[in-house]
């Protein structure tokens, strides 16, 4: 399609369309939790790693992967990525066990690195700047739209067809988006030969990995040895020095360094990226706590839970395009800070309303409120941070803005994941505590010490919502001991997801602040020369 112009919004539906997919997945596995604790037989660490590891390896990379497009052509990486996505959600629901999942999970990251940074990358090329508004409004409209649909589409697949479809539905989706890719996409060749910085590659992927791990598994080795003497500390003091090591070489590394620093010269981008960064953790981390909430403490099925989501996904869906046009006509950076701020007072909302006996459907007022937050965020935090960069630092901008936000989400899923372990097993124990008082003295000890054991067991977080009675119980009093088992249950995992969430609030305030710092953007400078520019990058 290089031999003649492309008709630019059939190019961007093509390449959406891949995007969507890949923001899918970062989402649909969160409603599927409760289920896949139980069929995989896996504890909450393992299952977190599931959606750790592809964030992982989706951020990982992806400066790397930025610099291949340049090299070969945005076009033929976001295809290879494609086929390797595709691929692997194929392999994702054949897996049998958890092991085999998270290996699955970390293909499919991969493959989302390639893709990502091609779909901004060409956004520069085909729209010029004083339209871009328009374009990025679609791209970020189906960012939230992605984002937030995942639990509602994952809900209907679990509760009909099986946690595996969450993945299998990915294959005719992949197949659809190749060949849109192959008919629509022309072949843009920036034709730059890079060097590819390996030592930095290491450095940070090693980086990341030690830093995650440690995080992540803190509690499961109850912040102590891991191995060979090795402690959680070590491993994440190991990941700081690492990260260390990988700015200072980028500092020195005159070739041609993975993350150039001169590109956070630029206020916008700096700050921007920030922001970004702070948006994927509140948005991957919030929907963990919510998750086993309304399923394990409500009692609402996967596909309910996905229908109590659904004004918000539609909301934000729909408040996007008018966000992304108004962009060009105010000062983005306010409907930025609104968008956040919105986020972080839904989410608030949410964690002043939740208690045990809670009706479900209370909440929708608050997930609207976060709906119109989402969809104030995405276009103009993206416009705004790359519509100041030089375009020869395009598609290297473009890279290390989307991996700021994935590492965002890489650290949001740790940090929630371990708080969430930590205080469902702390408030449990106390729940459980308080009602073996109501047990005749005999029982009380051993009810107590049962409950709070189990609390992280995979029968805790079942749909079921609730423990087995204790065995061997008189049974007279029985049903009595089932019945403050799982209010003990109940009301520790309201406690536990109500302080979870305060973590993805306090980050969104810090991202209220950073975006602060963003100056309105002057496209106009640019102008003239929009897609050679762009070509040129």
């Amino acid at each position: 399609m290089n031999a003649r112009q492309a008709n630019p919004w059939a190019a961007l539906g093509a390449l959406c369309l891949g995007f969507f997919m890949i923001l899918l997945d970062t989402t649909i596995v969160s409603i599927a939790i409760p289920t896949m604790l139980a069929k995989l037989n896996a504890g909450l660490n393992s299952v977190v790693w599931v959606i750790s590891v592809y964030l992982l390896t989706y951020a990982v990379p992806m400066l790397f992967t930025s610099r291949l497009g340049d090299r070969f052509g945005p076009k033929r990486v976001f295809l290879a990525g494609l086929v390797v996505f595709t691929g692997a959600s194929l392999w994702c629901g054949l897996s049998g066990n958890v092991e085999m999942l998270i290996a699955a999970r970390a293909v499919q990251g991969l493959g989302a690195a390639l893709m990502t940074p091609q779909t901004l990358a060409f956004i520069t090329h085909l729209f010029p700047p004083a339209k871009r508004g328009p374009a990025m409004g679609m791209w970020g409209g189906v960012a939230g739209l992605a984002t937030i649909t995942g639990p509602l589409l994952g809900g209907v697949l679990v509760d009909h067809l099986g946690w595996e479809w969450i993945f299998y539905v990915n294959v005719p989706i992949g197949v659809v988006a190749i060949v849109m890719t192959l008919l629509l996409v022309p072949d843009w060749q920036p034709k730059h030969s890079h060097s590819f910085d390996l030592l930095g590659i290491f450095l940070s992927s090693a980086a990341l990995l030690c830093i995650v791990f440690g995080v992540q598994n803190g509690q499961q080795y109850d912040w102590g040895t891991v191995f060979g003497g090795i402690t959680v500390f070590e491993i994440i003091g190991a990941g700081v020095v690492l990260l260390i090591a990988f700015l200072v070489w980028q500092r020195y590394n005159k070739r041609e360094p993975l993350l150039p620093l001169q590109v956070f010269a630029n206020r916008n981008f700096s700050a921007g990226t920030l922001t970004a960064t702070t948006v994927g953790f509140a948005m991957t981390g919030m929907f963990l706590p919510l998750v086993i909430y309304i399923q394990s403490v409500l009692g609402l099925t996967p596909t309910m839970a996905g229908l109590l989501t659904a004004p918000m996904s539609l909301l934000s869906g729909l408040v996007a395009p008018f966000v992304g046009n108004l962009s060009d006509k105010v000062n983005g950076k306010y409907l930025v800070m609104f968008g956040l701020a919105a986020l972080a007072a839904g989410l608030g909302i949410i964690a002043l309303q939740a208690s045990p006996t809670s009706s479900a459907w209370s909440f929708i007022p608050a997930l609207l409120v976060c709906g119109l937050g989402i969809g104030c965020i995405f276009s103009p935090m993206s416009n705004m941070t790359m519509g100041s960069v030089e375009p020869r630092l395009a598609g290297t901008a473009s890279g290390i803005f989307n991996t700021s936000r994935q590492v965002g989400g890489v650290l949001g899923s740790a940090a929630i994941g371990v708080l969430l372990q930590a205080q469902v097993s702390s408030s449990i124990a106390d729940e459980a505590a308080k009602a073996a008082a109501q047990l005749p003295e005999q029982y009380r000890e051993p009810f107590a010490s049962g409950i709070a054991h189990a609390a992280a067991s995979t029968g805790e977080f079942g749909p079921a919502g609730g423990p087995s009675p204790m065995p061997g119980l008189p049974a007279e009093i029985a049903a009595q001991a089932g019945k403050l088992a799982t209010e003990a249950v109940h009301s520790g995992l309201t406690d536990a997801a109500r302080v979870t969430i305060l973590l993805p609030m306090a980050v969104l305030l810090l991202g209220v602040l950073s975006a602060a710092v963003l100056r309105r953007v002057t496209p106009h400078r640019e102008a003239p020369k929009p897609a050679t520019e762009a070509a040129a990058a």
